[in-house]
């Protein structure tokens, strides 16, 4: 299984940047997915998370700025972010929680997430 998280890079605060994740997962429709984010010498907390029926969730600090979406027929999932902030500098990871746990507190968690990706590196300068 794979998980191949693309789309980082340098962005000015305000800025927008589109991560992907392509998967390898044989019934990736099936799977929560999920965006967590690692900031240096932070622990890895939880971005957005995407159920298979398309239902999402969001932490508290994304405030509307983000949005996760994922095209089963190209077993990806997005995560677009708007209105960059300094605070938003981290490495970004998806991850796949394959038994598609539905609740809110277990899409959040780190522990539910079977594969993940290596890391996108988002930079937003002020």
């Amino acid at each position: 299984v794979q998980l191949q998280a693309s789309g980082g890079g340098l962005v000015q605060a305000g800025g927008s940047l589109r991560l992907s994740c392509a998967a390898s997962l044989r019934t990736f429709s099936g799977y929560t997915m999920g965006w967590f984010r690692q900031a240096p010498g932070k622990e890895r907390e939880f971005v957005a998370g995407i159920r298979w029926d398309g239902s999402s969730y969001y932490a508290d600090f994304v405030e509307g700025r983000f949005t996760i979406s994922r095209d089963n027929a190209k077993n990806t999932v997005y995560l677009q972010m708007n209105s960059l902030k300094a605070e938003d500098t981290a490495t970004y990871y998806c991850a796949a929680d394959v038994l598609s746990r539905t609740s809110r507190t277990s899409i959040a968690a780190v522990t539910s997430h079977d594969y993940w990706g290596q890391g996108t590196l988002v930079t937003v300068s002020s």
